[in-house]
């Protein structure tokens, strides 16, 4: 499946970072391909960190995949073409836990593997991330307060992960 894809450098990509995740969205995928659950994210961030290019994502630990995250070493952020038909796949991995079912089936979506990371084979972007600094947040740092209520009524931090992107697929 890696044939459609061509390999770049994320130096390469001229995509607008605050469109792809907060207005396209990305699914974020921990695991590999033998176990792996696909998430949506809209909040993260792409950039430079301790010299090398970097992505950046939140998640909280009563999602089933924070447990992938956990687990694994790598994880991937897929961007898909901004159709109406993919923001509904998004909507849905979003919001549905794949404790109760297969996202990749609901979906009709198919994970494959790249460079030991899992990524649907559907993406027109992937970033596979191998993990650098994993953080929770907490309460006590936060210099804004005004922004936890809003988020975290429920106490329910999200863990920062900072993966080094070490691949970059697009079509």
């Amino acid at each position: 499946m890696m044939s459609e894809f061509t390999q770049c450098s994320p130096y390469e990509l001229t995509q607008n970072p605050f469109s792809l995740i907060g207005k396209e969205w990305a699914l974020l995928t921990g695991g590999t391909i033998e176990n792996c659950n696909p998430m949506t994210v809209s909040w993260g961030g792409l950039g430079i960190l301790w010299n090398k290019p970097v992505a950046t994502v939140y998640v909280r630990p009563q999602r089933y995949t924070y447990g992938f995250m956990e687990e694994n070493d790598l994880f991937t952020l897929s961007f898909f073409e901004n159709t109406p038909e993919y923001r509904k796949v998004l909507g849905f991995c979003g919001k549905e836990s794949g404790r109760t079912q297969n996202k990749w089936t609901a979906c009709d979506l198919h994970p494959c593997a790249f460079d030991g990371g899992a990524a649907p084979k559907e993406a027109s972007l992937i970033l596979v991330c191998r993990k650098l600094y994993a953080q929770d947040l907490t309460e006590d740092c936060f210099i804004d307060k005004s922004v936890v209520a809003p988020n975290y009524a429920g106490d329910d931090f999200h863990r920062m992960y900072i993966g080094e992107i070490i691949a970059c697929y697009r079509r």
